[in-house]
Protein backbone atom coordinates (compact mmCIF):
# COMPACT_ATOMS: atom_id res chain seq x y z
CA UNK A 1 0.00 0.00 0.00
CA UNK A 2 1.65 3.23 -1.38
CA UNK A 3 1.00 6.79 -0.70
CA UNK A 4 -0.14 9.12 -3.41
CA UNK A 5 -0.72 13.19 -2.50
CA UNK A 6 -3.73 14.33 -4.74
CA UNK A 7 -3.70 18.27 -4.84
CA UNK A 8 -7.09 19.79 -5.55
CA UNK A 9 -10.33 18.79 -5.34
CA UNK A 10 -12.26 20.08 -8.72
CA UNK A 11 -13.88 17.21 -10.46
CA UNK A 12 -10.61 15.51 -11.84
CA UNK A 13 -8.63 16.04 -8.65
CA UNK A 14 -11.39 13.95 -6.69
CA UNK A 15 -12.23 11.22 -9.08
CA UNK A 16 -8.15 11.11 -8.84
CA UNK A 17 -8.43 10.44 -5.07
CA UNK A 18 -11.34 8.11 -4.96
CA UNK A 19 -9.67 5.89 -8.17
CA UNK A 20 -6.68 5.82 -5.86
CA UNK A 21 -8.26 5.23 -2.40
CA UNK A 22 -10.10 2.28 -4.63
CA UNK A 23 -7.74 0.34 -6.13
CA UNK A 24 -6.09 0.57 -2.50
CA UNK A 25 -3.12 3.29 -2.22
CA UNK A 26 -3.58 5.84 0.77
CA UNK A 27 -3.85 8.98 -0.18
CA UNK A 28 -3.78 12.81 1.14
CA UNK A 29 -6.01 15.30 -0.40
CA UNK A 30 -4.59 18.62 -0.57
CA UNK A 31 -7.11 21.59 -0.60
CA UNK A 32 -7.36 25.17 1.27
CA UNK A 33 -10.46 24.47 3.21
CA UNK A 34 -9.64 20.69 3.72
CA UNK A 35 -13.04 19.24 1.39
CA UNK A 36 -13.40 16.41 -0.30
CA UNK A 37 -14.83 12.73 0.07
CA UNK A 38 -14.74 10.71 2.28
CA UNK A 39 -13.32 7.16 2.22
CA UNK A 40 -11.58 4.80 4.89
CA UNK A 41 -7.92 5.35 2.86
CA UNK A 42 -8.46 9.10 2.32
CA UNK A 43 -6.76 12.06 4.44
CA UNK A 44 -8.14 15.41 4.08
CA UNK A 45 -5.46 17.77 4.79
CA UNK A 46 -6.28 21.98 5.04
CA UNK A 47 -3.39 23.62 3.16
CA UNK A 48 -2.26 26.13 0.96
CA UNK A 49 0.03 24.08 -1.82
CA UNK A 50 1.35 27.77 -2.70
CA UNK A 51 3.92 27.30 0.32
CA UNK A 52 6.41 24.76 -0.85
CA UNK A 53 7.52 24.20 2.70
CA UNK A 54 4.39 22.92 3.89
CA UNK A 55 3.23 20.87 1.07
CA UNK A 56 6.87 19.00 1.82
CA UNK A 57 5.94 17.79 5.01
CA UNK A 58 2.38 16.53 3.91
CA UNK A 59 4.25 15.07 0.43
CA UNK A 60 6.60 13.11 3.27
CA UNK A 61 6.07 9.09 2.85
CA UNK A 62 4.56 9.48 -0.61
CA UNK A 63 5.67 8.13 -3.53
CA UNK A 64 3.47 10.41 -6.04
CA UNK A 65 1.94 13.55 -6.04
CA UNK A 66 -0.90 14.62 -8.72
CA UNK A 67 -1.49 18.07 -8.99
CA UNK A 68 -4.80 18.93 -10.20
CA UNK A 69 -5.10 22.03 -8.69
CA UNK A 70 -5.93 25.56 -10.65
CA UNK A 71 -6.59 28.93 -9.05
CA UNK A 72 -10.23 30.59 -9.39
CA UNK A 73 -10.36 31.63 -13.48
CA UNK A 74 -10.07 35.56 -12.57
CA UNK A 75 -7.01 34.73 -10.59
CA UNK A 76 -4.96 32.68 -13.01
CA UNK A 77 -2.74 35.65 -13.93
CA UNK A 78 -1.66 36.42 -10.16
CA UNK A 79 -1.77 33.14 -8.65
CA UNK A 80 -1.26 29.91 -11.48
CA UNK A 81 2.30 29.97 -11.81
CA UNK A 82 3.09 30.70 -8.52
CA UNK A 83 0.70 27.48 -7.41
CA UNK A 84 2.51 25.24 -10.18
CA UNK A 85 6.33 26.35 -9.60
CA UNK A 86 5.25 25.77 -5.45
CA UNK A 87 4.00 22.08 -5.88
CA UNK A 88 6.79 21.26 -8.79
CA UNK A 89 9.71 22.31 -6.11
CA UNK A 90 8.10 20.41 -3.26
CA UNK A 91 8.21 16.98 -5.36
CA UNK A 92 11.52 18.12 -6.15
CA UNK A 93 12.89 18.25 -2.53
CA UNK A 94 10.45 15.14 -1.60
CA UNK A 95 11.95 13.45 -4.66
CA UNK A 96 8.65 11.76 -5.68
CA UNK A 97 7.01 11.33 -8.76
CA UNK A 98 5.29 14.11 -10.13
CA UNK A 99 1.86 13.91 -12.17
CA UNK A 100 0.25 16.96 -13.84
CA UNK A 101 -2.89 17.66 -14.86
CA UNK A 102 -2.93 20.49 -17.88
CA UNK A 103 -4.91 21.17 -20.82
CA UNK A 104 -4.67 22.63 -24.33
CA UNK A 105 -4.54 26.06 -24.29
CA UNK A 106 -0.84 26.21 -24.68
CA UNK A 107 -0.99 25.15 -28.20
CA UNK A 108 -2.92 27.91 -29.03
CA UNK A 109 -4.33 28.33 -32.64
CA UNK A 110 -4.38 25.34 -34.30
CA UNK A 111 -6.36 23.88 -37.82
CA UNK A 112 -5.56 20.34 -37.30
CA UNK A 113 -6.35 17.68 -34.84
CA UNK A 114 -4.10 18.62 -31.54
CA UNK A 115 -1.40 15.52 -30.93
CA UNK A 116 1.01 15.71 -28.73
CA UNK A 117 3.43 16.16 -30.91
CA UNK A 118 2.39 19.51 -31.74
CA UNK A 119 4.56 22.55 -30.33
CA UNK A 120 3.51 25.08 -27.59
CA UNK A 121 3.18 27.97 -29.85
CA UNK A 122 0.23 29.72 -27.46
CA UNK A 123 -1.22 33.11 -28.29
CA UNK A 124 -3.02 33.73 -25.64
CA UNK A 125 -2.29 35.12 -21.59
CA UNK A 126 -3.59 31.83 -20.25
CA UNK A 127 -1.89 29.93 -23.38
CA UNK A 128 1.01 31.29 -22.24
CA UNK A 129 1.10 30.64 -18.36
CA UNK A 130 -0.18 26.73 -19.22
CA UNK A 131 3.37 26.42 -21.50
CA UNK A 132 5.18 28.28 -18.95
CA UNK A 133 4.10 25.91 -16.28
CA UNK A 134 5.26 22.29 -18.81
CA UNK A 135 8.19 23.90 -19.65
CA UNK A 136 9.70 24.84 -16.26
CA UNK A 137 8.56 21.45 -15.03
CA UNK A 138 10.17 19.40 -18.20
CA UNK A 139 13.31 21.22 -17.74
CA UNK A 140 13.57 20.06 -14.61
CA UNK A 141 13.07 16.51 -15.85
CA UNK A 142 15.56 17.04 -18.69
CA UNK A 143 18.27 17.92 -15.46
CA UNK A 144 17.35 14.76 -13.90
CA UNK A 145 15.75 16.90 -10.65
CA UNK A 146 12.46 14.98 -10.86
CA UNK A 147 10.26 12.35 -13.24
CA UNK A 148 7.23 14.52 -14.37
CA UNK A 149 5.13 14.43 -16.71
CA UNK A 150 1.69 15.85 -17.53
CA UNK A 151 -2.03 14.62 -19.04
CA UNK A 152 -4.46 17.43 -20.87
CA UNK A 153 -7.88 17.33 -21.43
CA UNK A 154 -9.99 19.37 -23.22
CA UNK A 155 -13.42 20.78 -21.58
CA UNK A 156 -14.63 18.89 -19.03
CA UNK A 157 -18.07 17.32 -18.49
CA UNK A 158 -19.39 14.80 -16.52
CA UNK A 159 -18.68 13.98 -12.48
CA UNK A 160 -17.83 17.23 -10.59
CA UNK A 161 -16.86 18.85 -14.37
CA UNK A 162 -16.32 22.78 -14.31
CA UNK A 163 -16.77 24.30 -18.05
CA UNK A 164 -18.63 26.75 -19.91
CA UNK A 165 -20.80 24.09 -21.03
CA UNK A 166 -22.04 22.79 -17.43
CA UNK A 167 -21.78 26.08 -16.41
CA UNK A 168 -23.63 27.68 -18.76
CA UNK A 169 -25.81 25.30 -21.10
CA UNK A 170 -26.58 22.59 -18.66
CA UNK A 171 -28.61 24.56 -16.00
CA UNK A 172 -30.73 25.95 -18.71
CA UNK A 173 -31.44 22.55 -20.24
CA UNK A 174 -32.73 21.17 -16.89
CA UNK A 175 -34.56 24.05 -16.38
CA UNK A 176 -36.09 23.58 -19.78
CA UNK A 177 -35.04 27.31 -20.96
CA UNK A 178 -33.74 28.30 -24.05
CA UNK A 179 -30.02 28.47 -24.56
CA UNK A 180 -27.90 30.86 -25.32
CA UNK A 181 -24.21 29.67 -25.55
CA UNK A 182 -21.06 31.78 -27.00
CA UNK A 183 -19.87 29.59 -29.46
CA UNK A 184 -20.82 28.19 -32.96
CA UNK A 185 -23.04 25.59 -32.20
CA UNK A 186 -22.35 23.24 -35.00
CA UNK A 187 -18.58 23.12 -35.03
CA UNK A 188 -17.14 20.23 -33.59
CA UNK A 189 -15.27 20.30 -30.45
CA UNK A 190 -13.75 18.09 -28.21
CA UNK A 191 -15.41 17.30 -24.67
CA UNK A 192 -13.14 15.16 -21.73
CA UNK A 193 -14.75 13.44 -19.18
CA UNK A 194 -13.42 13.81 -15.31
CA UNK A 195 -13.41 10.57 -14.55
CA UNK A 196 -11.34 9.59 -17.84
CA UNK A 197 -8.78 11.92 -16.96
CA UNK A 198 -8.20 10.54 -13.17
CA UNK A 199 -7.72 7.22 -14.99
CA UNK A 200 -5.09 8.90 -17.37
CA UNK A 201 -3.68 10.64 -14.48
CA UNK A 202 -2.85 7.52 -12.77
CA UNK A 203 -2.06 5.51 -15.80
CA UNK A 204 0.78 7.67 -16.79
CA UNK A 205 1.58 7.56 -13.33
CA UNK A 206 2.06 3.97 -13.24
CA UNK A 207 3.56 3.06 -16.35
CA UNK A 208 6.69 3.09 -18.05
CA UNK A 209 7.30 5.33 -20.49
CA UNK A 210 5.23 8.79 -19.39
CA UNK A 211 7.90 10.61 -18.03
CA UNK A 212 8.88 13.58 -19.87
CA UNK A 213 6.36 13.53 -21.61
CA UNK A 214 2.72 15.22 -22.39
CA UNK A 215 -0.23 13.07 -22.99
CA UNK A 216 -3.95 13.54 -23.37
CA UNK A 217 -6.82 12.72 -21.62
CA UNK A 218 -9.12 9.88 -23.56
CA UNK A 219 -11.86 11.69 -25.48
CA UNK A 220 -14.72 10.61 -27.28
CA UNK A 221 -14.83 11.58 -30.82
CA UNK A 222 -15.93 15.64 -31.33
CA UNK A 223 -19.13 17.03 -31.04
CA UNK A 224 -21.00 20.20 -31.63
CA UNK A 225 -22.51 22.10 -29.05
CA UNK A 226 -25.78 21.12 -30.60
CA UNK A 227 -24.91 17.31 -30.33
CA UNK A 228 -24.04 17.72 -27.02
CA UNK A 229 -26.50 19.85 -25.85
CA UNK A 230 -29.04 17.03 -27.55
CA UNK A 231 -27.30 14.38 -25.68
CA UNK A 232 -27.34 15.84 -22.31
CA UNK A 233 -31.36 16.40 -22.31
CA UNK A 234 -31.96 12.96 -23.77
CA UNK A 235 -29.84 11.60 -20.27
CA UNK A 236 -31.15 14.21 -18.49
CA UNK A 237 -35.29 13.06 -19.50
CA UNK A 238 -35.76 16.79 -20.96
CA UNK A 239 -36.67 17.69 -24.36
CA UNK A 240 -34.24 18.53 -26.79
CA UNK A 241 -33.64 22.18 -25.96
CA UNK A 242 -33.65 25.68 -27.89
CA UNK A 243 -29.89 26.61 -28.38
CA UNK A 244 -29.16 30.18 -29.61
CA UNK A 245 -25.45 32.30 -30.33
CA UNK A 246 -24.90 34.22 -28.24
CA UNK A 247 -23.31 37.33 -29.62
CA UNK A 248 -20.22 38.50 -28.85
CA UNK A 249 -21.12 41.75 -26.93
CA UNK A 250 -23.40 40.14 -24.50
CA UNK A 251 -20.34 38.10 -23.29
CA UNK A 252 -18.30 41.45 -23.26
CA UNK A 253 -21.08 43.55 -21.56
CA UNK A 254 -21.67 40.58 -18.77
CA UNK A 255 -17.76 40.50 -17.67
CA UNK A 256 -18.36 43.95 -16.94
CA UNK A 257 -20.25 42.66 -13.94
CA UNK A 258 -18.77 39.13 -13.63
CA UNK A 259 -14.34 38.76 -13.00
CA UNK A 260 -14.98 35.25 -14.35
CA UNK A 261 -16.68 36.04 -17.05
CA UNK A 262 -14.32 38.83 -17.90
CA UNK A 263 -11.95 35.71 -18.49
CA UNK A 264 -13.97 34.06 -21.06
CA UNK A 265 -13.65 36.55 -24.57
CA UNK A 266 -9.54 35.58 -24.36
CA UNK A 267 -10.22 31.97 -25.07
CA UNK A 268 -13.36 32.16 -27.30
CA UNK A 269 -11.43 31.05 -30.27
CA UNK A 270 -11.58 27.76 -29.16
CA UNK A 271 -15.81 27.41 -29.17
CA UNK A 272 -15.80 29.72 -32.78
CA UNK A 273 -14.15 26.89 -34.82
CA UNK A 274 -13.42 23.17 -34.44
CA UNK A 275 -11.74 22.14 -31.85
CA UNK A 276 -10.56 18.93 -31.84
CA UNK A 277 -8.08 16.52 -29.30
CA UNK A 278 -6.63 13.51 -30.80
CA UNK A 279 -6.49 10.93 -28.04
CA UNK A 280 -5.26 8.49 -29.99
CA UNK A 281 -1.14 7.48 -28.26
CA UNK A 282 -2.72 7.72 -24.78
CA UNK A 283 -5.18 5.10 -25.40
CA UNK A 284 -2.67 3.45 -27.75
CA UNK A 285 0.29 3.21 -24.75
CA UNK A 286 -1.69 2.59 -21.73
CA UNK A 287 -5.02 1.01 -22.73
CA UNK A 288 -7.06 3.88 -21.22
CA UNK A 289 -10.32 4.51 -23.59
CA UNK A 290 -13.01 7.06 -23.50
CA UNK A 291 -16.31 6.49 -21.36
CA UNK A 292 -19.28 6.35 -23.83
CA UNK A 293 -20.51 10.03 -23.78
CA UNK A 294 -24.03 9.04 -22.36
CA UNK A 295 -22.43 7.10 -19.08
CA UNK A 296 -20.53 10.19 -18.38
CA UNK A 297 -22.83 12.60 -18.80
CA UNK A 298 -25.63 10.16 -16.98
CA UNK A 299 -22.49 9.79 -14.10
CA UNK A 300 -22.63 14.45 -13.85
CA UNK A 301 -26.32 14.44 -13.35
CA UNK A 302 -26.14 11.92 -10.94
CA UNK A 303 -23.12 14.16 -8.67
CA UNK A 304 -24.60 16.89 -10.03
CA UNK A 305 -28.39 15.88 -8.07
CA UNK A 306 -26.45 14.59 -5.18
CA UNK A 307 -24.64 17.36 -4.88
CA UNK A 308 -28.22 19.82 -4.74
CA UNK A 309 -30.00 17.75 -2.69
CA UNK A 310 -27.32 17.72 0.08
CA UNK A 311 -27.33 21.88 0.30
CA UNK A 312 -31.30 21.99 0.60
Amino acid sequence: MSLKIVVGAGGTGVATAELLAAQGDRVRLVTRRGGGPTHPLLDRVALDAASTSDLVTVIEGATTIFNCAAPPYDQWHTHSTALASAVLRAAIVSQVDYVMLGNLYGYGLVDVPMTEDLPLRPHTRKGVLRADIWNEAKAAFDAGRVRVTEVRASDFIGRGATSVFTRIAGPRILARRPVWFPADLDAPHSWTGTVDTARALIAAAAGDGAWGLPWHAPTNAPMSVRQLSAAFASCAGAPEPTLHRMPGWVLHAVGCVSPVVRELPEMQYQLQRPFILDSSRMQRKFGVTPTPLAEILSDGLVDGQSRASLRM
